[in-house]
């Protein structure tokens, strides 16, 4: 039985928690796979929380939130990338709006539910309809505009709504046409995937791990990550390839959708011969079949079939969700498979003190690659299973992330083979393990004493995503054996004649390192903020709060209620941040850092720009001269307070363009004042100019 069935015996308050628990996990995993290309999860492990939360928001709509995952599709433009990819800032693109949202394709791993797609379709239309099947690419959504047969604009799918302009770089991917031929129309839009065939994929990890750099860990972060490169002629040389599959049905004057694919390979376009029409569910099971067994022998990855409705005027009946169409679903294949033997059990502890088993196994090869460890999860895993050192293990790698057991062959277990026992103590510091209630997982409290959780906070502080400090993991574990770091504030007391002394240290590496520590005093707030590493804490969370309370000061007073009124923030992520707030230790901690020059306000200096607004609880709505982001800046800067939701305590609702009606009611109903942007801005030192200038000041960084 599925999780999300299991959870219809909970509690109200057992089902909000398990909602919020599951919006935090979605989103910052969401995060790591649009933005840092370095996905924590299976796409199946994901697909499969994101039914759970589906099925529970429907049962209880109570808990409701446009915010939530559910609601839209994942977000490619927010942020730089990961550790693997060397990308510019998405910032450094221009976004666009598409003309035509980009959405999402819902998902599943069962023929069943493709079954019950279609006899809803069939429910809804009233005249017969076909299948349109393809393949589904697994790479980077990009979406193509033509005017008067040239290509004029290459979009990222963003957020869905806008999305970067990687137009320059479009143009250096081989197979896109610069120009069309034939009768193609005056101006339209075609999307598709860039996906970069295993063979360039190969060839790139041989090249980076020659120069010293982490390889990608598989085509589809590597497409990613190549497609945001901020020199096209670098992009020229990856290797990328495109296939396009979509034509949106208001850009074009055809019937269907097979027609209108057909059409746009004849003007020169990359488009998949491999798609077939089916009348039935017995040909599209057909189809599938076909692809699960030949996928293996195609150049680049694939990971599912995408079925369509045909008939484009069908399409437009069946219309959309909130994030995908209804007259499409991609079945997703099954993670691939292997067996191999068992050899050890090693246990790791992450930053967070929790204790994660990690089998050690008979290398085998398994999508594409040699897999010698694989994840166990947790104790209850591993009793559930009855996995033995010695067994011959069942092992699954949905993507690029570790593999995980997924059973034992009892037939081949040695008569020898003994019961795993979960180490009751830390297996690094040798403190007796805890486990909080409603948790999986095992955790090592020792935090402050266990060298693993150090080295893993120290390292989390040091990350890319966090400080940017030129340094790794041997790095950490060098300074901590010289008895040189214990917390990240101690990195800043380290000199060049101590880095020197250290072995494999030369005067230039040194400088780079000092001179990187240096340049962590320019790092914002929130990004400082994510790099404590408080518990649950991930980085959207922690833009959310630094930009709700624009202080650390502001945050270590605030209660758990108002916590609470931030976007996202449920009972467990805002009683971890306030935990963290009220440590004796943490609060030393930083004081130290802020004591070094590190940034613990959001405008740098400590100072707000001014105390216009300080006291009034603001709520935002519609769209406004600047981003809704940048609007918040502004209202922090000036000392007040952004919230989510119209109460009795909202001092006023800042209404641009397209406000939401609800809000607006609400606003009626409890007396609450409603204003326009421009006079927001005059209630600001120096209206408009003063709050213009004020704004530019914050996003320097």
């Amino acid at each position: 039985m599925p999780a999300y069935a299991r959870t219809r015996t909970m509690g109200n308050t057992e089902v909000k928690n398990r909602i919020e628990e599951l919006r935090a996990v979605l989103q910052e995993n969401s995060r790591k796979y649009y933005v840092d290309n370095a996905p924590t999860m299976s796409d199946q492990e994901y697909d499969f929380l994101m039914h759970e939360l589906e099925a529970l928001e429907a049962e209880h709509p109570e808990f409701y939130s446009p915010d939530s995952p559910t609601q839209h599709v994942g977000s490619d433009i927010d942020a730089p990338f990961g550790e693997n990819a060397e990308a510019q800032t998405g910032s450094d693109f221009v976004k666009r709006a598409h003309r035509y949202p980009m959405l999402s394709l819902g998902n599943t791993y069962s023929i069943s539910e493709v079954e019950e797609f279609a006899a809803r379709a069939d429910k809804t239309l009233e005249s017969g309809f076909s299948y349109c099947c393809e393949l589904k690419f697994d790479g980077t959504a990009i979406c193509l505009t033509y005017t008067d047969g040239v290509l004029t604009r290459a979009l990222t799918r963003g957020d869905g709504v806008q999305g970067d302009d990687v137009t320059e770089n479009a143009r250096r991917i081989s197979n896109i046409p610069q120009k069309l031929h034939g009768d193609f129309p005056a101006d339209f839009e075609i999307r598709g995937e860039v996906l970069m065939p295993f063979a360039s994929f190969e060839a790139l990890n041989r090249e980076r791990e020659d120069e010293g750099d982490p390889p990608f860990a598989n085509p589809r972060n590597a497409a990613s990550g190549s497609l945001k490169l901020s020199d096209p002629e670098e992009v020229a040389r990856r290797g990328l390839w495109c296939t396009l599959y979509h034509i949106p049905a208001q850009s074009v004057p055809f019937e269907t959708h097979y027609d209108a694919l057909s059409k746009a390979k004849s003007w020169g376009l990359p488009v998949s011969d491999e798609r077939r029409l089916c009348r039935n569910i017995a040909e599209i099971k057909e189809y599938i079949d076909h692809w699960d067994e030949a996928r293996h022998s195609l150049p680049f990855a694939t990971d599912g079939i995408v079925i369509k409705i045909n008939e484009l005027q069908a399409q437009r009946t069946l219309g959309y969700t909130a994030k995908s169409p209804r007259w499409a679903v991609a079945y997703k294949f099954k993670a691939e498979q292997a067996c191999t033997p068992l050899l050890s059990i090693d246990y790791q502890v992450g930053r967070t003190g929790a204790v994660t088993p990690v089998a050690n196994l008979v290398p085998v090869q398994l999508g594409g690659t040699v897999v010698k460890r694989a994840s166990l999860v947790n104790a209850d895993q591993i009793a559930s299973l009855d996995i033995r050192v010695g067994d011959s293990v069942y092992v699954e790698k949905g993507g690029e992330i570790i593999p995980k057991i997924t059973g034992v062959n009892l037939a081949l277990r040695p008569a020898d083979a003994l019961p795993t026992r979960f180490p009751e103590v830390c297996p690094d510091c040798g403190t007796h393990l805890v486990k909080q209630e409603g948790e999986a997982k095992s955790y090592c409290p020792n935090q402050d004493g266990c060298p693993m959780q150090i080295k893993g906070r120290i390292l989390h502080f040091m990350g890319r995503r966090a400080m940017n400090i030129l340094a790794g993991e041997a790095t950490v574990e060098q300074f901590y054996d010289a008895g040189l770091v214990r917390t990240p504030a101690d990195l800043y007391q380290i000199n060049k004649y101590q880095l020197l002394s250290l072995e494999g240290w030369q005067d230039k590496s040194a400088q780079r390192f000092l001179d990187s520590l240096l340049q962590t005093r320019e790092v914002p707030f929130e990004r400082v903020l994510f790099a404590l590493g408080i518990r649950f804490v991930g980085e959207s969370t922690a833009r959310d709060i630094a930009r709700h309370f624009g202080s650390i000061d502001a945050l270590s007073q605030a209660s758990l209620e108002e916590l609470l009124d931030i976007k996202d923030v449920g009972q467990v992520v805002a009683g971890s941040v306030y935990e963290y707030m009220h440590t004796a230790a943490h609060i030393q901690e930083i004081e130290r850092l802020r004591a070094f020059g590190l940034q613990f306000s959001s405008n740098g200096s400590g100072a707000a720009a001014s105390d216009a607004l300080a006291g009034k609880t603001i709520v935002i709505s519609g769209n406004f001269s600047i981003s809704r982001d940048a609007m918040k800046e502004l209202i922090v800067s000036h000392g007040g307070k952004c919230s989510s939701g119209i109460s009795g305590s909202t001092s006023f609702l800042l209404a641009g363009t397209k406000a939401g009606p609800e809000k607006l009611r609400k606003c009626s109903q409890l007396g609450v004042p409603v204003f326009s942007e421009e006079e927001f801005r005059q209630m600001l030192p120096g209206s408009v100019a003063a709050a213009e200038e004020s704004y530019q000041e914050l996003t320097l960084f």
